[in-house]
Parts: structure tokens; sequence; C-alpha cells
């Protein structure tokens, strides 16, 4: 399976936040919300529509913003993990914004169709 930059992200960013001590309860809540994020945006990514596509990435935007709030809870301050972290929040947000506007401009083009009609 072809990978996008953001999924590779997402695996490395599970990795990194697997090797650190957590206490219990957080650390497999950290762990369930940081496979989240990959899981969703592989189930996202199979999508044909760009709606369910678009509520599959939020789903996994949600995830990564849980699993980094455990962090801070923790007090993580980890270099190599918080700057991946920050690049696959930014990644994620990229994205989600990107189907929003394909999503309005496909929006846009049926609703001018459906004016020909």
């Amino acid at each position: 399976m072809a990978e996008f930059r953001t999924l590779t992200l997402a695996k490395i960013y599970y990795s990194l936040g697997s090797r650190h001590s957590l206490p219990s309860h957080l650390r497999d809540q950290f762990l369930r919300s940081s496979s989240s994020i990959s899981l969703n945006l592989v189930e996202g990514n199979a999508k044909t529509s760009l709606r369910d596509r678009l509520r599959i990435f939020e789903i996994a935007y949600g995830s990564f913003r849980e699993s980094q709030t455990i962090l801070e809870i923790a007090a993580i301050d980890n270099k190599e993990l918080l700057v991946t972290g920050d690049e696959l929040g930014a990644n994620l947000y990229k994205l989600i914004q990107a189907l929003k506007k394909k999503i309005e401009q496909q929006r846009h083009v049926d609703n001018a169709g459906a004016m020909k009609c």
C-alpha cells in the first residue's frame, strides 16, 4: 500500500510515544488514541465520498489532540516526539482544510450544473 506523508508521521508519532513511561491509565489511552490516528487515516483514505473521508480525517485529528493532551498531562518533553507531533498536527490540519476546500468547490460545480438544467 502506498503511504502518504501524514500516515508515515502518524506511525512515527505512535512509535516514539509508545517508548515513554506513562501512568498505566494514560499509557493505555495514549496507545489507543495515537494508534487511532493511523487507523483512521487509512480508513478515511479508502472512502470514495469526500464528505466521509473528511469526517474520518477529523476523527483522526481529534485522536491526535487527545494523545497530545496526554503527553502534556504527563509532562513528556521529548523533543523528537513533540516536533513529530507538531508536524503531524499541521499535516492533519492541512489535509482537512484541503478536503473542505475541495468539497466546497465540488458543491459550486454541482450547483452550477443544476442551474443549467
